[in-house]
């Protein structure tokens, strides 16, 4: 059980809400709405740019929020200093999403080991209340942090 958390701090649950919504994540939009140990509830306001040319939210979009959310439910498991990479995920599209906000649902499935596995449920807010969009089953890797490589970022 590498790195395996058996507590989950309010300090550690409020640095990974806040840690949730950097770079790319905050510049789409998405937000931590419920975290607690092996499951975190993220919530995107559906804009204009998620959509695709039907006005459908893009699937990108959906993908996305079910991979990262997955990754942070899996954080609250590993001690500080793992850091949680996704080996691979598989997403359903179940219907069309097209509503005013998204609603993901994560919930880590198995624990332990280096290997962790979660699962990802998309709700698709609508007028006439919320519908499963999709769903995704995500593999993610706990790694020590002196294993994670340091990158030079090319300008």
């Amino acid at each position: 059980m590498v790195g395996l958390n058996k507590e989950f701090s309010r300090e550690r649950r409020d640095f990974l809400t806040q840690d949730y919504s950097r770079g790319f994540i905050g510049a789409v939009g998405y937000q931590v709405q419920e975290y607690r140990r092996g499951y975190l509830e993220s919530r995107l306001q559906v804009l204009d740019r998620h959509r695709q040319q039907d006005q459908y939210i893009h699937a990108g979009v959906l993908a996305t929020m079910a991979d990262h959310t997955a990754g942070y439910a899996a954080f609250s498991l590993v001690d500080e200093t793992h850091r949680i990479l996704t080996i691979e995920f598989k997403i359903n599209f179940l219907e069309p999403a097209y509503g005013q906000a998204l609603i993901c649902k994560s919930r880590i499935l198995r624990e332990g080991g280096r290997v962790l596995v979660g699962e990802s449920e998309i709700f698709d807010r609508r007028s006439a209340g919320e519908v499963l969009a999709a769903k995704a089953l995500v593999t993610l890797m706990s790694v020590h942090q002196d294993k994670i490589k340091e990158v030079t970022i090319d300008r």
